[in-house]
């Protein structure tokens, strides 16, 4: 808060303060101070300073030292709310609301005053989390991750709500259309819009007053991105979500719309009869799972681990990482050690050289899967991964298992074994004595920075997504 504003507002209320100890009115004091009562209004109000040679007429007006007005402490409680006041409708987070301010005087009453102080530091904590730094995100991610983990990754009741909603545009079987995509947006009496002005923080907008959900024109062509895009505006209103209150609620509420659409695409009966059968067959394979239900490699690998624990008690895990190495998405009930930091985040760690992730990137031939064992130490692990490319880098898709169930997955008899003992750093991240000791001192590699890592997210009804441009946005489709 401002120094400015803080320093005035402690003079003038030990000035008030003192004041009404000694049983003098404004009118009184300034007779004595040869001062009009409005000015010494103004100064206890902090609309006003004194000027410095002022102050000791008034440390002998009110019978105190000049350094009793200048003390850093508020002088009651009563004063340290109105203070507190003043500093919290100052703030930035105050004026986007637009409402007039309140002085905090005589008529405002002590409970009024501290419901007003509660009511602005709830107001501040909100912002505060909404503004959601990497930290926050790391530590909401992480016990999200424990959350889905205890529960094996499976959400019954939003399967059930996604079973109904496919059951009811009367789809039986393979990849779920466009077409019946869109009927389910009528039955809920919305139509589907694609506009190339969408605001750029937001991936779709959903006009409830208007029934439209307006999605980017790059999904026209068709694929796994429009109707994954259609269903989660949809699963918005379909399980009741409102405007999360706070980064929390935030990416629950993500988790539960990026569920239910992988739900709707690959639904659990269809889903676990076909993965059933090709556990008979010995055949599990993640390639044949997203050609059977048209979706993309990494969406079928994840709902293979809603569905296998489950259904097929097999424990998995999952991994997105980067093409340097660093974890984006993970999943694992399985002991696969991940990496972690110090307060048990794996968004963001490098996973070890010598697993298939990485691994699988070292190919020259990267259009089939590649499956790889890893020693570890906590167990052998059998895994396959399929990379990829975005305009940001390429990544890699892993799908894995413990040795013993592997038996049930195409790729099995891989020849492809590595040994990796991270995190113990002797394994990959020290570099060998010989290296070593021909180039310490000699290189000096520069960091490469990704800035999101520091970019909070701004803050809003929403995380991450401008208001400001999204109700500009609907204000001009709505005229049109």
């Amino acid at each position: 808060m401002d120094d400015d504003l803080d320093r005035a507002g402690l003079l003038g209320a030990r000035i008030r303060h003192y004041r009404t100890t000694a049983g003098l009115t404004l009118d009184a004091l300034g007779a004595v101070l040869g001062m009009s009562a409005s000015r010494l209004s103004l100064i206890e109000n902090a609309r006003r300073e004194p000027r410095v040679s002022e102050l000791q007429a008034f440390a002998d007006a009110l019978g105190v030292g000049v350094t009793d007005l200048l003390r850093d402490e508020p002088p009651n409680d009563r004063a340290a709310l109105e203070l507190e006041l003043r500093r919290a409708q100052a703030a930035p987070v105050y004026a986007t609301t637009g409402l007039p301010t309140v002085r905090p005087g005589r008529s405002l009453g002590d409970d009024a005053l501290r419901a007003l102080v509660g009511l602005h530091r709830e107001l501040e904590r909100r912002a505060s989390e909404a503004i959601a730094t990497p930290e926050a995100a790391r530590r909401g991610n992480t016990e999200q991750r424990a959350r889905m983990r205890e529960r094996d990754n499976h959400i019954a009741e939003i399967e059930a709500i996604a079973e109904e909603c496919v059951r009811s545009v009367g789809h039986s079987s393979g990849a779920l259309t466009h077409r019946e995509v869109s009927r389910m947006a009528e039955t809920m009496g919305f139509d589907l819009f694609f506009v190339d002005d969408l605001p750029r923080s937001a991936r779709s907008v959903t006009d409830i007053a208007n029934g439209r959900i307006y999605l980017p024109p790059s999904s026209i062509p068709g694929g796994h991105g429009l109707r994954s895009m259609a269903l989660q505006a949809m699963a918005h209103r379909i399980l009741g979500h409102r405007p999360p209150h706070s980064y929390a609620d935030f990416l629950q509420q993500r988790l539960e719309i990026n569920y239910f659409a992988a739900c709707c695409l690959m639904p659990e009966a269809q889903a676990v009869a076909f993965l059933g059968q090709a556990k008979r067959a010995k055949d599990l394979a993640v390639e044949d799972f997203r050609d059977a239900f048209g979706v993309t490699h990494e969406a079928a690998a994840l709902r293979m681990t809603n569905l296998m624990t489950r259904h097929f008690d097999m424990r998995v895990h999952f991994l997105r990482v980067g093409d340097d190495g660093a974890v984006y998405k993970a999943y694992e009930n399985d002991g696969l050690p991940l990496p972690v930091d110090v307060t048990g985040a794996v968004e963001g760690q490098v996973v070890c050289r010598r697993w298939g992730a990485r691994r699988a990137g070292d190919r020259a031939n990267r259009t089939t899967e590649f499956h790889q064992y890893t020693d570890t130490p906590t167990g052998t692990f059998w895994c396959s991964t399929q990379t990829g490319s975005t305009p940001e880098g390429g990544f890699s898709i892993t799908f894995g298992v413990p040795f013993d169930d592997a038996k049930w997955f195409r790729g099995r008899e891989t020849t492809h074994r590595e040994t990796s003992r991270c995190p113990d750093e002797q394994c990959c991240r020290r570099p060998s004595r010989a290296l070593e000791d021909r180039w310490a001192g000699s290189a000096w590699p520069s960091a490469r920075l990704h800035a999101q890592i520091l970019a909070p997210l701004p803050s809003g009804r929403f995380p991450g997504v401008d208001d400001g441009e999204v109700y500009a946005f609907l204000d001009r489709h709505a005229a049109s």
